[in-house]
């Protein structure tokens, strides 16, 4: 059949049940994404004969004769459509995944469509923005300013990949089909804990296009955790590529790979599988019971799991001064439990990855993480190979929310491409990334604060329990980082900290935004916020009086070291700033009947991770006069390759447009410990100003000498250097250099500073249906110097929007029995445009003396505060505080119904 795609006549054949997506893809028009294969997220969006839809669910066949254009199809980098035009300068994006579909469906919106904005785009999601910027994007409001020489740092500047990203132009992960791609499919365990007897695969290796078919039998002996981190002794080696006993609902039990995913998929189910079915524990506090099963019970030292005798990964204890007395001599004492629920990161590019051999026989692997070196330094681990015989290296990623610090695609690719010398495929699918790819931890909380009757703080004392799930990827970090600057934020004599993290045969739990703070930072503001209504006393200037100020001990379980100080210090500014525009309010009426409340909370983190974190970076002069600047930090949407760009300008005089960024590739700079904990501007921003400073000074030395000037007679601009009444163009530079100049730099993440969030919210919650509704939302942020206003004003809105869900809608949810039943966005409430109210941004007056440039991180951070302050706020309103998340209308409606009921 003909289709006219893009304007041009093209004979296809489509096969039967074949979706539009796929047809388009398997003809190289990688700009049509994948999300969900399921018509909810909007990734896919085309149009047909000019009418926007999502292509995952239009039957190929329907597209015969007409009129098919995807968003390369609207415009070019050079010549961009309109929208397209739109989306750049505002800013209307972050990881850019979305973006492709969503320019598409906007380029149909009429003037009358945009002040319906939530109805015309309830068909797209974005994960990343909070949809403020989208919403500018449609509207025409320019936030981003022109390129231009001079300082960079502190402009709202284009992100590089802009043009690229709104045109479909910027390759992802699997925007790649090299010849003789083979396709890897996994067969997943129904059990939530069994021993494999036996696998017959003769029936699957029989299937047309299946080329190979791996068992436990053919895995690496090598123990290893999915957790990716500076040091891979931080997390416990309880896992294997493929293994004999299988601990949760869909772990691997065998891999196929073919010629086609139909035929992985195909020779999978003729899989013949024996199981001895095991007795299994989902409820973290019974897996500490003696009776429970041992879910790792055969391993031993080695595998560095605290306690396998009771399913005890990891345990912290700590306290500083007599939390019991401090309680018994208190004017006010609350005490609670509080519970969190799983989340998904739904990150809209799944996990993926495209392996290959090189002619040298090198083994390549392109993949969706932001951990590209850890990745390549595990791989080499799990089999046997030197790290100059492995490459790992990413296209833009479309985000991680840290769901992309795990190795859960690359082993097996690496696996059936040393196995079968081919090119392999392998990418889950958006069940896969709710039933099988690591999810929030879930937390159980217990608080008890006290205070005196003039309002200090004097007990602090949590005991946390988090189920880690089937293995123990992160689950010690996010332990021990959840019970850090949630505790040690406050200014109390007295702390008590008790925590466990134990191994269920639950779906496995790892790294999400925040990292554990979020989860008990629900519970101690929430306690913080009653204690201060104990004492009429208002929120604000309850945090006033108790949270830490420079010069105070940094205390949580125990005190902290010298790595972690007061850079600068702005949380008493974002508590102004949050209390002033709260109060201030914003005109949004409640609804009639609704009750009004408002809420806040505090939130401090530390701005790089602890126990390592480390870059390089190198920076170059090119022939042409621009620079080549080398980074392996990777860009998910987190804005660091935008920053490095402005780093870079700023020091070398010149503008954002000569500065050219290798990045993200293991042969690109020596070593990068990876984009996590907001680590993509205060590390290797760091190792990048180091680099840009000391070239900077490089070319100015060697312009001297070859003008006869002295350095200090010398500056640098944006064409060559001015000595005196001389100008040195760079390629007399060079030429004199001996045709090259580089410098490196590189940092290690020591010592870290501290970035502080205050979210306050006015709500109105209809005590007939539990229903909330945010009228106002504020936060204030200590992000040191501003690197690009636009830019992190997106990265506060993006993290208290996926907050909100978090807060308000999103839960996974399993039967009991291990077996997750929200497998779709479809059953997971993603928040739609429509559910997101616009968050007003406020930035402290800070230069931080730890951060290039005077930065700080914030892309983690602002997730943190976002629901304690709405539960604060529906306490406030209702009178009724909820002590688990999610707090969805149908338990605000049972709370309130509850009370009125007891009252009776």
């Amino acid at each position: 059949m003909i289709v006219d795609i893009n304007g041009v006549p093209t004979e296809v054949a489509a096969r039967p049940g074949q979706c539009l997506r796929t047809l388009l893809r398997e003809h190289d028009r990688f700009e049509v994404k994948k999300g969900c294969d399921a018509g909810d997220c909007g990734a896919c969006t085309v149009l047909v004969d000019g009418e926007p839809v999502h292509s995952c669910i239009f039957p190929a066949y329907r597209a015969a004769d007409r009129s098919v254009t995807t968003v390369a199809g609207l415009g070019t980098p050079e010549d961009l459509h309109p929208m397209q035009r739109r989306f750049v300068e505002a800013a209307g994006f972050q990881c850019g995944f979305c973006t492709a579909g969503m320019v598409v469906t906007a380029s149909t919106l009429t003037a009358e469509d945009r002040d319906e904005l939530p109805a015309r785009l309830k068909g797209n999601l974005c994960r990343c923005t909070g949809y403020r910027a989208i919403s500018d994007a449609v509207c025409g409001v320019v936030n981003t300013e022109k390129v231009a020489d001079g300082s960079a740092c502190g402009r709202s500047l284009e992100a590089p990949a802009s043009t690229r990203i709104v045109t479909g132009t910027e390759p992802y992960t699997l925007d790649h089909s090299p010849p003789g791609l083979l396709h890897a499919g996994v067969l997943g365990s129904p059990h939530a804990h069994a021993r494999i007897v036996s696998i017959d695969t003769t029936a699957a290796e029989q299937v047309p296009g299946v080329q190979l078919v791996l068992t436990a039998k053919d895995s690496p002996a090598v123990a290893f955790s999915t957790a990716r981190h500076d040091s891979r002794v931080d997390d416990p080696d309880d896992t294997r590529v493929l293994d004999t006993v299988v601990r949760f609902i869909g772990q691997r039990v065998a891999i196929v790979v073919a010629e086609s995913i139909a035929a992985a998929q195909e020779g999978c189910r003729a899989l013949i599988v024996e199981y001895e079915v095991l007795p299994a524990v989902f409820d973290p506090e019974s897996a500490l019971g003696p009776d429970a099963p041992k879910i790792h019970g055969d391993k031993d030292a080695s595998a560095r799991i605290a306690d396998p005798s009771r399913n005890l990964v990891a345990e912290l204890h700590g306290s500083t001064g007599d939390v019991d007395a401090a309680v018994r001599g208190a004017a006010a004492v609350v005490t609670g439990r509080w519970t969190t629920q799983r989340i998904q990161h739904v990150h809209l590019e799944t996990h993926g990855t495209i392996g290959w051999l090189d002619a040298d026989g090198r083994l390549h692997l392109r993949t969706s993480t932001q951990v590209p070196y850890l990745v390549r330094d595990e791989i080499c681990e799990i089999f046997g190979l030197p790290r100059d015989r492995v490459r790992v290296f990413t296209a833009r990623v479309g985000g991680g929310f840290g769901g992309k610090q795990e190795l859960l695609t690359e082993d097996v690719v690496a696996l059936a491409v040393l196995r079968t010398g081919k090119p392999v495929q392998f990418e889950f699918t958006r069940t896969d990334e709710f039933t099988v790819a690591p999810c929030r931890h879930p937390f159980r909380v217990d608080v008890t604060a006290a205070a005196s009757a003039d309002g200090v703080l004097t007990a602090l004392s949590i005991d946390v329990l988090t189920d880690a799930g089937a293995y123990g990827n992160h689950s010690a970090g996010v332990m021990f980082h959840g019970c850090g600057e949630s505790v040690a934020i406050y200014r109390c004599a007295n702390k008590k900290v008790d925590a466990k993290t134990v191994y269920t045969n639950n779906i496995p739990s790892g790294a999400f935004r925040g990292y554990g703070l979020g989860q008990v930072m629900f519970a101690i503001e929430s306690a913080i916020d009653d204690l201060a209504r104990e004492l009429d006393i208002d929120p604000f200037e309850f945090r006033r009086r108790n949270v830490i100020v420079p010069g105070d001990e940094i205390v949580a379980a125990h005190l902290e070291g010298d790595d972690l100080q007061f850079g600068s210090y702005g949380l008493d500014q974002c508590i102004d700033l949050a209390e002033r525009a709260i109060r201030q309010g914003n005109g949004e009426p409640a609804p009639s009947g609704w009750k009004i409340g408002e809420g806040m909370a505090v939130a401090m983190i530390a701005t790089i991770p602890p126990r390592g974190h480390r870059a390089e970076a190198t920076a170059s002069l090119l022939p042409e006069g621009g620079y080549e600047i080398r980074v392996g930090t990777a860009e998910f949407g987190n804005g660091t390759t935008t920053v490095h760009t402005q780093i870079a300008a700023s020091e070398l005089c010149t503008s954002v447009d000569r500065i050219r960024v290798v990045q993200s590739d293991t042969e690109s700079v020596t070593y990068d410990t990876g984009a996590f904990g907001s680590a993509g501007t205060v590390v290797a921003g760091k190792a990048l100003y180091a680099a840009v400073r000391g070239l900077s000074a490089r070319i100015v030395e060697v312009a001297a000498t070859a003008s006869g000037r002295r350095p200090w007679d010398c500056t640098l601009g944006p064409e060559g250097v001015r000595c005196g009444d001389r100008f040195v163009p760079f390629t007399d530079v060079l030429a004199s250099a001996g045709g090259t100049l580089t410098a490196s730099g590189n940092s290690g993440g020591l010592p870290r500073s501290l970035a502080f969030n205050v979210q306050a919210f006015r709500v109105a919650v209809d005590e007939a249906t539990g229903a909330v509704e945010i009228l106002q939302s504020v936060q204030s942020a200590d992000a040191g110097t501003v690197m690009n206003p636009q830019q992190c004003r997106g990265q506060v809105e993006g993290g208290v929007a996926q907050a909100i869900g978090s807060a308000l809608y999103e839960e996974m949810r399993s039967d009991g029995s291990g077996r997750i039943t929200t497998d779709s966005i479809r059953s997971y409430h993603v928040p739609q445009f429509a559910d997101i109210p616009r968050t007003q941004v406020l930035f402290a007056d800070t230069y931080d003396r730890l951060g290039p440039f005077g930065a700080k991180s914030m892309s983690e951070s602002p997730y943190n505060p976002v629901a304690p302050a709405l539960a604060n706020a529906i306490r406030d309103a209702v009178g009724v505080r909820l002590h688990h998340l999610p707090m969805s209308s149908d338990r605000v409606w049972r709370a309130v119904n509850d009370r009125r009921t007891s009252a009776e």
